[in-house]
């Protein structure tokens, strides 16, 4: 029995030994597993994280290069084969003038004669500023300007014209007896009219492999050409009859006013001889026309530098002289409202539109406006001249002072003016000219309305005590006696306000 029970033993031990193993064992696997699990998920952190900041730093490195171009011409911008990527707007001025230096036609005729010649000589026209804006604009505002393996090419914004370049042409190579003259419209500063120059036949070069080469060079500047002239024999490129009716149009151009108003109390019209530099007579010799075309840019630049000068205005202060009511007896000094133009451009683009229909305009500019103020000085002293009854009365602060006879100026012409005025001007003595008349050695001058004032009259004491300025009346002036004009002089300075009132009288109203 005991043997029974012990091998029934063994086999339950063994079981369980074994499945003791087996549990071990997978215990091993299932942690060798997870730490292999571990180091692939810590390998795809890793390299997320890497991804990121490259990410992160091509984005900052795109907006950066954004911010960097953002004045600056961008990468892969050419201006003809030069490359101007990160030339600023004043950098980019220096090298479009570089190149336009530098842009050369060498002509010659195949017979003896040459000569070099460049974009001035040949009547070329460069707008520089527009060529830098074009230059700064390239590739747009977008991602574009920031990817250098675009690439954008620029060329001169420049205005040619044929009668330059023949005008060139025939006066390098062709003796003055043999040239082909044609008829031209040019602007008379004496007349103030455009007027036409007639033209003649003769021998002329022939243009077209010089224009040619003129426009390759637009394209791509700052190299140097060479071209071969021929000749033939032409009558008049453009006939008279063409200048004639083009100086006819540029004439009626011309007759339309350009006025410019700032909307407050300042305008001005814009000078004949200013529209005329506006109108720029374009020649077409191969088809012996010309056609007139009105120079925008110059427009503006007019505008911009002419309308602040004639249209802004300082502001000013209004002066008023009022009684012991305040109520104004007399405005010293006119307000101003204060004026600063802007919005130039608008302006010109309404001149532009102007001239190119060929109608007048008037054309008001925008503007900041600073409203005066006003300020009021309370008149003390007042003297007031009554023509009726032919008496100086001075008032303080409303309270009669004093009252003098006088005598005002005479009837038919030189009659005292009504108004009211202030004391400006003052001499103790003066000699005193006019219109057919010299008094020496006048006392006591207090001058109110121009040559009208108050001083003694020693000359004339009868019309003083009788009133009778119709027989005996000045120039003008308020005679009085010798101590009444003094004691105007001492108690009435300069600013004491003036009123003369009252009809003039037929006689002696004494």
């Amino acid at each position: 029995m005991d043997n029974v029970n012990n091998s029934g033993n063994e086999p339950e031990a063994l079981t369980s030994e074994l499945s003791q193993a087996d549990i071990a064992a997978l215990g091993i696997g299932a942690h060798s597993r997870s730490k292999k699990h571990g180091k692939r998920r810590l390998a795809i952190i890793i390299t997320a994280a890497v991804f990121a900041v490259l990410i992160l730093a091509l984005v900052a490195s795109f907006f950066g290069a954004r911010w960097y171009y953002k004045d600056k011409a961008a990468p892969g911008v050419h201006l003809g084969d030069v490359a101007v990527a990160g030339q600023d707007a004043g950098q980019l001025k220096q090298t479009v003038d570089h190149e336009i230096r530098n842009s050369k036609i060498i002509i010659s005729d195949g017979q003896g004669k040459k000569a070099t010649a460049d974009f001035k000589d040949l009547g070329v026209s460069v707008n520089v500023d527009k060529t830098v804006r074009n230059l700064m604009a390239a590739k747009g505002d977008g991602a574009g300007r920031v990817v250098p393996f675009s690439k954008s090419d620029i060329k001169l914004v420049a205005k040619t014209d044929d009668l330059p370049i023949d005008t060139y042409l025939t006066k390098t190579f062709v003796n003055d007896s043999d040239r082909a003259v044609p008829s031209s419209v040019a602007f008379d500063g004496n007349s103030n009219t455009f007027v036409a120059n007639a033209g003649h036949g003769g021998r002329a070069p022939e243009m077209s492999g010089v224009k040619k080469s003129i426009n390759t060079l637009i394209a791509d500047p700052g190299e140097t050409r060479s071209v071969k002239v021929a000749y033939k024999t032409i009558d008049t490129p453009v006939s008279e009859n063409t200048a004639a009716a083009a100086a006819d149009s540029a004439n009626k151009l011309l007759a339309n006013k350009i006025v410019i108003s700032n909307g407050d109390a300042s305008q001005f019209e814009v000078p004949v001889a200013q529209l005329a530099s506006w109108i720029k007579p374009n020649t077409d010799l191969e088809k012996g026309q010309i056609s007139l075309d009105i120079d925008k840019d110059a427009i503006a630049s007019y505008v911009n530098s002419e309308t602040p000068k004639q249209l802004n205005q300082d502001m000013v202060s209004q002066q008023d002289i009022v009684d012991g009511n305040g109520k104004v007896m007399l405005t010293m000094t006119k307000g101003v409202n204060g004026v600063k133009v802007k919005d130039g451009d608008a302006v010109a683009n309404q001149v532009y539109n102007a001239m190119t229909s060929g109608q007048p305009a008037t054309i008001q500019q925008a503007a900041d406006i600073t409203k005066f103020d006003v300020k009021q000085t309370k008149s003390e002293m007042r003297i007031v001249v009554d023509r009726a009854a032919q008496t100086a009365t001075v008032y303080k602060n409303d309270q009669e002072v004093k009252s003098f006879l006088v005598c005002t100026g005479k009837s038919g012409g030189d009659e005292t003016h009504l108004g009211n005025y202030v004391i400006y001007l003052r001499y103790a003595v003066q000699t005193m000219r006019g219109p057919g008349y010299v008094s020496p050695d006048v006392r006591w001058v207090s001058y109110f309305n121009g040559g009208e004032g108050f001083h003694t009259a020693d000359w004339n004491p009868v019309g003083i005590a009788t009133g009778n300025p119709a027989a005996y009346g000045s120039h003008g002036c308020v005679n009085m006696n010798v101590n009444d004009a003094q004691w105007i002089y001492d108690n009435c300075p300069q600013g004491t306000l003036v009123q003369v009132v009252g009809a003039q009288p037929g006689g002696a109203v004494r």
